[in-house]
């Protein structure tokens, strides 16, 4: 109790002292009363996976080691099918207002690739309004940021790796966000114990101290890594924003857990690879780019960095 009382008091002193440019803000969608509430995330550093004396640690988690990571800011909630189907269906892209209300991105709508329509309803009768987004590929998380930076102006991208853990963590170096009890998983997430065989609404839980929802559990959260499950073996030092650029399309990291899975997969740094097993009962041939139809446990989450990159590394973030 007492470290959770220094931690929301930390939080609070960091909050106060930010520029107004540094705050939650809300993006709002072109064309349509959606929007995404965006929550800043300070900049600094934290230890990166989890000692082997944490109960549920994997080989693929150590050795632990520190991490810098630069200021960015992260959606509140889980994609939705609400905002995922907007890019998904594309009727909106004319809306586009001719000067975006950002001035990050200056692409032209039409010529961000859109994902094919699914040959099954995708959210399995689990529901859509409100609910996460599942079952899409990292390329197509990657192109819904891509079309949302075009419609708005502003640059988005799915989380690193690290940016994700140290997001997820706010601040703590205990094996959840709000403690080592996995009894207290009810309070602050949907799993296997509790989901009662299905993904729920976003933001039906307690958020973390840093005021994201669901980074436990729910559904699993795509992040911009290649999965390497000796990577960090080989940092040896303070790492500054790290990003293992993707050479091969599996395995790729997600994070989180989900409503599918134990307590133990729901750890701040629990790490899991994607698998080609995860497009099994694709009919199409070839396989489609933008659809898992055996992964209805994985979603996405956007960030927005402080530091906006050049057109060209935009491109390589998208791609």
């Amino acid at each position: 109790m007492y470290q959770k009382v220094i931690s929301t008091v930390l939080i609070l002193f960091l909050f106060l002292s930010f520029e107004e440019n540094e705050k939650e803000y809300i993006q709002s969608i072109p064309g349509t009363q959606e929007k995404i509430e965006m929550v800043f995330i300070p900049g600094g550093t934290f230890t990166m996976g989890s000692p082997k004396l944490e109960k549920g640690h994997f080989g693929d988690e150590g050795p632990q080691h520190e991490v810098e990571i630069d200021p960015f800011w992260m959606g509140k909630f889980e994609i939705t099918w609400d905002l995922y189907e907007l890019f998904v269906a594309r009727q909106i892209d004319a809306k586009k207002p001719p000067t975006p209300l950002g001035d990050e991105v200056n692409i032209d709508v039409d010529a961000v690739s859109g994902a094919t329509q699914p040959y099954t309803e995708m959210s399995f009768g689990m529901g859509v309004d409100g609910y996460p987004a599942i079952c899409m590929t990292q390329l197509a998380a990657a192109k819904f940021c891509e079309w949302l930076s075009a419609m708005t102006g502003n640059f988005y991208r799915l989380p690193t790796e690290a940016e994700w853990e140290y997001a997820c963590r706010a601040g703590t170096k205990t094996a959840y966000s709000f403690g080592d009890d996995p009894a207290d998983l009810d309070i602050y997430a949907w799993y296997e114990g509790n989901s009662e065989g299905a993904y729920h609404k976003v933001g039906q839980k307690k958020p973390n101290l840093w005021g994201l929802y669901d980074m436990h559990g729910n559904v699993s959260e795509w992040t911009l890594d290649q999965y390497v499950p000796t990577l960090y073996k080989q940092r040896n030092k303070t790492t500054a924003n790290p990003l293992e650029k993707p050479t091969k399309t599996y395995p790729r990291v997600v994070r989180g857990g989900a409503w599918t899975d134990q307590s133990s997969r729901l750890r701040s740094a629990t790490r899991r690879p994607s698998s080609k097993q995860w497009k099994k009962r694709d009919p199409q041939i070839p396989k489609s780019l933008w659809w898992h139809t055996d992964a209805p446990f994985v979603g996405f989450r956007v960030v927005r960095p402080i530091k906006t990159p050049t057109a060209e590394e935009q491109k390589q973030y998208w791609n």
